[in-house]
C-alpha cells in the first residue's frame, strides 16, 4: 500500500497509547524524545496530534459504533488503531486510504499481524457517518456530578457539546502588529478557525501577537495594569499574560518555578519585541524587593476549563489532585497579598470549573483577610451575566458555543485593604 499519511497515522495510534494505557499527558508524550514521535517532520507530527486528539474528543462514540462489530476487546494497538480509523471516518476522510493504513498499523505490530483482516472487515463495516445519531462525550463523572449540582444537566450537556469540537485558535494582538485575517472577538481577541501552521500566520515572524485563549486574556484586562506600574505575573509561563501587562507599559516581573518553561517565556518575549524581568523560583518562598502595586496569580489548578484544548485531561486525571491543588492555591493567594501594596490589587485566576478551585477561594479569601473586597471592573464584551454575586468572573466553555466557546476560568480581582 502507499506509504502515505501512514507515519502520523501510526504515531497518533501510539499518542493514544500513551494517554490511554499509561496514563500519559499528551503533552509529555509529545515531548518525549523517545516517544511516538520521534523521527517525524513537523507535520507530520502536527497531523499526528491532531488525528490523536480529535480521537480522544470522540472515544465513547468510537466505542460505540465498534462494539457492533467486535465480540471482544482486541488487543491495544488494534484497538486504538481501529478508534482512529473510526474518527478519521466520521471527520470526512477518504474510506480507502483511512481503511488501508489501519490494517498496514496492525499488520506492522509484533504481537498483531494476524489480526490486519479482522480490521479490515470491521472497518467495511463501518457506516459512512459513523457518529449520526450518538451522543457526544460526557465529562467523567468526579468532575461531572459536581458541575450538574452547580449549574444543571442543560448546561453540563452544553460544555460537552462545545468540548466535542475542536477548538478555533484564539490571539491577543499587539496595538499596531500585524495580523491574520480572523473574527475580532467582542473581547477584543481574534480568533482563527482552521488556522494551520502558527509559525506561518501572518505577523508572527513581527512579533504582531501571541495564541492566547480569549478567557484566559481577560485576566490581564480584569488587573488592567497601568503604565509604569511595577505589577507581577506569578505562574507565568508561557507568558501570554507576561506579554499583556508589558504591552501596557507597566514594569513587569515574570515568575516561574519551571526553568525550562521561563525559556519559553524568553522567546516570546524576543520575538515580540516586549520586556519583563525574569525569575525562577518558587512563589512561596521568593522574596521581592518592594511592594508591587499589582499581582497576577494564575495558579496551577485542575485545568478542567480547558478539555476542549486538552480532551486527554479527563483519561489522566481522577480528580484526587484537586484537595492538594486547593491548598496550594489559597497559601499562593496569601502570598500574593503579601507581596501587593496596601491598596493594591491582585487578581486570582485558575483555568477550572470546580467552585472548590474559584468561588470557594473567594469565600475563603475574604473570610482569612480583613478589610479584603472583591472589586468588579467594565470590561468590553464581558456579559453581565457570567460575574458572580460575590463580584467574581466564571467563564464556561459553552459561552459563545456558536463561535466556538471559550476555556472555562474563574477569576475575581481584589483589593488589599
Amino acid at each position: 500500500m502507499a506509504a502515505e499519511g501512514l507515519a502520523a497515522r501510526a504515531a497518533a495510534v501510539g499518542l493514544l497509547g500513551a494517554v490511554l494505557a499509561e496514563g500519559q499527558a499528551m503533552a509529555e508524550a509529545v515531548a518525549d524524545e523517545q516517544g511516538p514521535l520521534a523521527g517525524l517532520t513537523p507535520s507530520d507530527k502536527a497531523r499526528a496530534q491532531r488525528l490523536a486528539l480529535a480521537c480522544l474528543r470522540n472515544l465513547e462514540r468510537c466505542d460505540r459504533v465498534l462494539e457492533a462489530h467486535l465480540r471482544k476487546a482486541p488487543p491495544r494497538l488494534v484497538q486504538n488503531a481501529l478508534r482512529l480509523a473510526v474518527t478519521e471516518l466520521a471527520l470526512g476522510g477518504a474510506a480507502h486510504g483511512v481503511v488501508n493504513a489501519a490494517v498496514e498499523i496492525v499488520r506492522r505490530g509484533k504481537r498483531t499481524g494476524h489480526m490486519a483482516g479482522l480490521v479490515n472487515a470491521v472497518l467495511r463495516q463501518v457506516p459512512e457517518a459513523p457518529f449520526d445519531g450518538l451522543a457526544v462525550q460526557k465529562m467523567p463523572r468526579w468532575l461531572r456530578q459536581p458541575l450538574v449540582h452547580a449549574w444543571g444537566r442543560e448546561v453540563v450537556a452544553a460544555i460537552e457539546a462545545v468540548q466535542a469540537e475542536a477548538p478555533p485558535l484564539d490571539l491577543t494582538l499587539r496595538a499596531g502588529g500585524e495580523a491574520p485575517e480572523g473574527e475580532v472577538l467582542p473581547t477584543g481577541s481574534l480568533r482563527l478557525a482552521g488556522a494551520g501552521q502558527v509559525s506561518a500566520l501572518a505577523g508572527y515572524a513581527t512579533g504582531g501577537w501571541w495564541v492566547q485563549d480569549a478567557a484566559a486574556a481577560l485576566a490581564v484586562r480584569l488587573l488592567a495594569p497601568a503604565a509604569g506600574e511595577r505589577v507581577l505575573d506569578l505562574c507565568a509561563a508561557p507568558g501570554g499574560k507576561t506579554m499583556q501587562m508589558a504591552a501596557s507599559g507597566a514594569h513587569v516581573t515574570a515568575l516561574d518555578i519551571s526553568g525550562p518553561r521561563m525559556e519559553r517565556v524568553r522567546d516570546n518575549l524576543a520575538r515580540t519585541g516586549l520586556e519583563a524581568a525574569l525569575v525562577v523560583a518558587d512563589a512561596l518562598h521568593w522574596e521581592a524587593e518592594g511592594l508591587f502595586d499589582a499581582v497576577l496569580l494564575d495558579a496551577p489548578c485542575s485545568a478542567t476549563g480547558t478539555i476542549r484544548r486538552h480532551p486527554d485531561l479527563p483519561f489522566v486525571k481522577d480528580g484526587s489532585e484537586v484537595a492538594g491543588l486547593v491548598a496550594l492555591q489559597a497559601a499562593m493567594l496569601d502570598r500574593a497579598l503579601e507581596m501587593v501594596k496596601p491598596g493594591g490589587r491582585v487578581v486570582f485566576c485558575t483555568c477550572s470549573l470546580l467552585a472548590e478551585e474559584g468561588e470557594g477561594q473567594l469565600a475563603a479569601a475574604l473570610a482569612r483577610h480583613a478589610g479584603l473586597r472583591a472589586e468588579r471592573v467594565e470590561i468590553a464584551g464581558v456579559a453581565p451575566e457570567w460575574w458572580t454575586a460575590e463580584g467574581g468572573l466564571r467563564l464556561r466553555p459553552d459561552y459563545w458555543a456558536e463561535r466556538g466557546g471559550m476555556d472555562g476560568f474563574f477569576m475575581v480581582r481584589l483589593v488589599k485593604g
